[in-house]
Formats: structure tokens, sequence, C-alpha cells
């Protein structure tokens, strides 16, 4: 009499170990932040090129602790939004550095539109969320595939 017992990280037909559900969770994750932080990126360009082109598109507050020129802050969401769009075409290749990149980009978005929350205060609480949303999927333990048996 014979009896099969389950391996650990059971093989496909081509022999490569099959992905488990967490697995499959932890890589949608990634794809999630970095289709969400290019979106967020590609958004936070355009906000810059208002703020370079157009001051008058902001509301001005007068009684606000950190007052910027809002010109300067135009080209700090430029390169933020630049330099995320770089790191999520890294998080869609896997690339590690890319996840680091990732998490410490949508920490400076957070800054960056928390510092602008007056001039555009209901655009800057959507991008606060969404870049912490790219930080949680950022950093979910991803699970990796045991050594070949």
């Amino acid at each position: 009499m014979t009896a099969t017992h389950p391996t650990h990280g059971a093989r496909g037909a081509t022999g490569a170990h099959a992905p488990t559900a967490k697995r499959q969770w932890a890589e949608g994750l990634t794809v999630f932040a970095a289709v969400t932080l290019m979106i967020v990126s590609v958004l936070d360009i355009l906000r810059g090129i208002m703020g370079i082109a157009e001051d008058d598109v902001f509301v001005t507050t007068q009684d606000y602790v950190f007052q910027f020129d809002l010109t300067a802050w135009g080209w700090t969401h430029l390169v933020l939004g630049a330099i995320g769009v770089l790191v999520s075409l890294g998080l869609v290749r896997g690339a590690m550095w890319a996840r680091v990149a990732g998490v410490t980009i949508a920490g400076l978005l957070i800054i960056a539109n928390f510092l602008s929350l007056p001039y555009y205060p209901v655009w800057s609480v959507v991008m606060i969320a969404f870049s912490g949303f790219i930080i949680w999927a950022l950093c979910v333990p991803r699970s990796h595939t045991g050594a070949e048996h």
C-alpha cells in the first residue's frame, strides 16, 4: 500500500513551485503599489506643472505656518512625480531597490502634500491617503519559495 504525502512547495507540471495564495496576495499588492504610484506620480507631475505655470490656480492662505512660494512647490511636486514614475517602473520589474524607493517616495509625497494642504486641501488629503496605501502595499512581507529539492 502506498501513501502520498504532500511535499513542501508543491510543484506544478513544469517543475516550478506552485504559487501559494499568500505569495499571490503579496505579488498583487506589489502590482497595486506600482500602478497606484504611477497614477499618483503622474498626477503629481500635473500638479507641479500647474504650480509652475499658474500660481493663481491654488488657494493662498495668509496665516499658514508653512508658507512657501507656489512655484517652488510646483517644482517640488514635479520632481517627486518624475522620480515616482521611474520607481513605479522598477516595481513592475520586481526590483528590491524600487520597493525601498517606493516607500521613501510615498513618504515624501505625504510630507509634501501635508505641507501644501492649505493650497489644495481636498486633493492633498486624497494624495496622502493614496500614498499611505502605497506604503502599506510595499511593506507587506513577501513569501519566498523554498530552495529547490
